[in-house]
């Protein structure tokens, strides 16, 4: 309603500019110009609403460009008034042409570095005060993994959620993906960012930023993101963990915090698993405590199917996750 208005407002307004412009131009012109004027304004509104879906950033950067090459026409105007052997007339068509030409270079090249530019002159960005620190920037596999939304539903995340839109455009080839098994890890991770931007109290936004060209891969991009934002990279891939932090970008990865929240064993403490297969060593078998954690048995290769109390001889941390070794003590006994 509000927006209804200024466009009334601003149809109104064109109008009697066009009346006061034409009672300068001369008596009986008033007609016409109310109607070219109003001719105008109808055009522009039309324009406004045949574009609805609005850049601020694109918007802020015609506006400033168009600003310095008008400016930078002005400083030239004088350069040209100076060759006065020129027609004048002519001298004026060269300032438009000017004018023209410096507004559109500089246009041009504030849109394909506006990125660049928001260090310098803060134009570009109109950002709400945002709660929190440093954002965090998501990957396509914690979104895939899905339980940075568990995360977040806790509220134990205050800072903004950043999900850039090349990130975005990759779940969604994933998605589209002619393999099944592929297309379902595409649909999940897109059920996980619905479910993210459902969640209350959860700051998050598509970041409308490009991959760099080059044919730099998602992940670079990311990283060069983070560094660019001063943000956070979140992830489950063991590889861009690398990569992250030979940029010297942070990085959360929820497989450190899964590991980090999983109860504490130690050596010499006793656990009861089934052996459910043989490991890789001679002789070793392998079982799963509740949470996942992977329990590998000495000597447990003839236990398979059992349940066994084993003692803890070491535990392995990995980013990957968490490796219990132990040893059988006392008799087995079958699972039922």
């Amino acid at each position: 309603m509000l927006v209804f208005i200024v466009r009334l407002l601003f149809f109104l307004a064109m109008v009697a500019a066009g009346y006061v412009f034409g009672s300068a131009v001369g008596e009986g012109r008033q007609l016409t110009a109310m109607l070219g004027f109003g001719g105008a304004a109808v055009v522009v509104i039309v324009v406004d609403l045949a574009f609805r879906r609005k850049n601020i950033s694109v918007v802020s950067a015609v506006f400033f460009g168009l600003l310095v090459g008008l400016v930078v026409a002005m400083l030239l105007g004088p350069v040209v008034d100076m060759y006065d052997w020129i027609d004048a007339k002519v001298r004026q068509a060269l300032k438009v042409g000017i004018a023209t030409v410096t507004s559109y270079l500089a246009i041009s090249i504030i849109l394909q570095t506006k990125d660049d530019f928001r260090f310098i002159i803060p134009y570009i960005e109109f950002a709400k005060q945002r709660k929190g620190g440093r954002p965090l920037l998501l990957d396509t596999s914690v979104i895939i993994d899905g339980r940075i939304a568990d995360i977040a539903e806790t509220r134990f995340i205050d800072s903004p959620i950043i999900v850039p839109r090349f990130i975005l455009h990759e779940l969604q080839s994933i998605a589209d993906s002619s393999d099944k098994m592929r297309r379902d890890r595409g649909r999940r991770g897109l059920d996980i960012l619905n479910r993210l931007q459902t969640t209350p109290n959860v700051d998050i936004r598509i970041q409308d930023t490009r991959a760099e060209a080059g044919g730099e891969s998602p992940d670079q991009s990311l990283v060069n993101l983070a560094a660019h934002l001063n943000g956070r990279v979140v992830t489950v891939d063991y590889n861009l963990n690398k990569v992250a932090r030979l940029a010297h970008v942070d990085v959360l990865n929820v497989n450190d915090l899964a590991n980090a929240l999983k109860s504490t064993v130690i050596p010499g403490e006793e656990l009861e698993v089934t052996i459910l297969k043989p490991g890789q060593e001679d002789g070793q078998g392998v079982g799963y405590l509740d949470d996942g954690t992977m329990v590998v048995v000495e000597d447990g290769q003839n236990q398979i199917g059992q349940t066994a109390t084993i003692t803890v001889t070491n535990v392995l941390q990995k980013s990957a996750g968490r490796i219990i070794f132990g040893s059988i003590e006392g008799k087995s006994r079958r699972r039922s």
